[in-house]
């Protein structure tokens, strides 16, 4: 039988006592109700006269219910006791922990751990997925980073203070191509000359246009950040034509690079849209290439009216799935009526997501077997009205969306860039953006451009790990990343801190989907060849972007760096 508390009432219909919720504030140093044994009259939430004991309120917000414990609920651990977990393992107590780090260092410091510990993936639970198999080389990844953060057991104190004479020859590097390599490890990374100078040249990139109260990258949803700010051009009609002209002067500089193979790649950022221009022999593809994500039904119509073939990598995938299920469903249920078989396609499409509305054939191959019967009149066939709005209903649902990416190809890239150029809806024509041209974002040098460094800094700091403080270090790049950055980092890094770091990367979402794949072609072009050579980026990364992207719609997280080899998650 259940026992029974002495003057304790289920229905709680008429309490045995007035109970007290009076607010109080627990003092500093004082032992707390879970601190008292298991057994006392304190931790089982009775008073001496056995009815329920009301809990304080903390003070802030609601009070706490004084029915919540009686004496049949766990309580919580006591601070500072080791508590059994799952695989034999020990948790401690969050108190203890934090009182420790209260007593050797300052708030501060305190954050600065807390920062840490959050953005290191060795030390902070990750959900991103499984890693990858170790590799000497991470995948291309084709999505803009806006900040990295490297943490290693090695001090990053040599990219600190960079000497004027170490950043002007890293700039000569940069716009003479001159590459140094490095050897695979360095004992004294701060007495490096060359290792100084070469991470002062991975920081470059060019942008245009160039206004320094603004932050131009990234544009889409940047409307909040750029209000309030001096736009003079948005009420000048003369100033925006001004702006709009020398913007086509230099995105047509770009393309002409790009064609004769003095640039890889580079980047169109629209307030609502990003393009990927990618030269040929980049991203496993011969040809010049450019990718628009994410896209409207509006902006794909008018590509059509302008004579632009564009292709929808995540619809051919689709209709591949599609293909490759109803051959899967036909073999295997080739007893089945036809009916049957189709019911079936429909529903295995329906598991991956995909919509039915690639043949309009079908939908009056449906009504064959209803001739057949003789039923043909009782059942109201859909009209050809009806049947398009269906069809661009299923289209206005991938506006805005990954899956609305575009992919351009060969000569119809040169129809695109006029296309843009006098695209209407390219520039914003209200709010804090109105009249601003797009970012061009490119990796060397080009018309109307102007020299940028990426931010960097180092912090030395004290991570706790487990029951005891050890030192970490790490190093912090903040801007607009670009591919060919995050490996000419890494590079630099595998030399100065022995082939052992850690990396969290911070992606810019709507370019993660430029890692879709563009080829079907099994054989993955290994090397771009001799074309390349004078593109301005560095021989071992050029063989890296040469290679078809493998991410899909994701992008990098994580890079674990451990004995030289690359683990990642997406």
């Amino acid at each position: 039988m259940f026992s029974v508390v002495p003057g304790y009432s289920p229905g709680f219909k008429r309490p045995p006592e007035t109970l007290r919720l009076k607010r109080k504030r627990p003092r500093r140093g004082s032992s707390s109700s879970h601190g008292a044994p298991a057994g006392s009259e304190e931790a089982s939430g009775l008073s001496p006269e056995g009815s329920p004991r009301p809990f304080p309120g903390s003070g802030r917000g609601r009070p706490r219910n004084p029915f919540l414990n009686l004496g049949n609920t766990p309580r919580p651990p006591q601070a500072g006791k080791r508590v059994p977990a799952a695989g034999g393992k020990f948790l401690y107590g969050l108190d203890e922990d934090r009182s420790a780090q209260k007593e050797n260092y300052s708030e501060a410091a305190a954050a600065a751990v807390d920062t840490f510990i959050s953005d290191t993936p060795s030390l902070a639970p990750s959900n991103t997925g499984v890693p990858s198999f170790p590799s000497f080389e991470f995948p291309a990844d084709w999505s803009i980073k806006t900040r990295l953060l490297f943490t290693s057991s090695r001090s990053f104190a040599w990219a600190d203070h960079i000497k004027a004479q170490e950043e002007s020859q890293g700039c000569v590097q940069h716009c003479r191509s001159t590459f140094i390599n490095l050897p695979q490890s360095i004992q004294e990374p701060k007495l490096s000359t060359n290792l100084r100078c070469a991470f002062q040249q991975s920081l470059v990139y060019w942008l245009h246009p160039f206004l320094p109260w603004l932050h131009l990258f990234p544009r889409i949803g940047a409307d909040k950040k750029m209000a309030g700010k001096n736009n003079p051009w948005s009420y000048d009609e003369g100033l925006q034509q001004i702006l709009m002209s020398e913007w086509s002067l230099s995105f047509t500089s770009l393309y002409n690079l790009l064609r004769a193979k003095l640039c890889p790649y580079f980047y169109v950022c629209t307030y609502q849209f990003t393009v990927l221009f990618r030269a040929a022999g980049l991203g496993g593809s011969d040809v010049i290439t450019a990718l628009i994500s994410p896209t409207t039904r509006g902006l794909r119509e008018a590509m059509k009216s302008e004579g632009i073939e564009f292709y929808m990598p995540f619809q051919e995938i689709r209709k591949g799935k599609s293909n490759a299920s109803s051959s899967h469903l036909e073999s295997g249920f080739a007893n089945d009526s036809e009916g049957t078989g189709k019911d079936a396609e429909n529903e295995e499409e329906q598991q991956l997501g995909c919509d039915n509305d690639e043949d309009d054939d079908d939908d009056d191959e449906g009504f064959l077997w209803l001739e057949e019967m003789g039923v043909q009149d009782k059942i109201k066939k859909p009209n050809n009205i009806s049947i398009q709005l269906n069809k661009e209903r299923h289209e206005v649902q991938l506006d805005h969306k990954p899956e609305s990416v575009v992919l351009v190809k060969g000569t119809n890239t040169f129809t695109l860039l006029n296309f843009l150029m006098n695209c209407k809806s390219l520039v914003a024509s209200a709010g804090p953006q109105a009249g601003l041209p797009p970012t061009l974002l490119s990796p060397v040098a080009f018309r109307g451009a102007t020299m940028q460094m990426l931010k960097a800094r180092s912090i030395s700091i004290k991570a706790q790990v487990n029951s005891h403080y050890k030192d970490a270090f790490s190093l912090e790049i903040v801007g607009p990343i670009m591919p060919h950055s995050l490996h000419s980092l890494c590079m630099l890094l595998q030399s100065a801190q022995n082939g052992s770091f850690s990396a969290v990367c911070y992606s810019h979402e709507p370019t993660a989907v430029f890692n879709v794949g563009i080829s079907n072609d099994k054989n993955i072009k290994e090397s771009p060849g001799k074309d390349l050579c004078n593109c301005g980026i560095h021989p071992n990364t050029l063989s890296q972007l040469a290679l078809s992207p493998m991410l899909g719609k994701s992008s990098i997280r994580t890079l674990e760096v451990s004995d030289y080899t690359y683990t990642w998650k997406v």
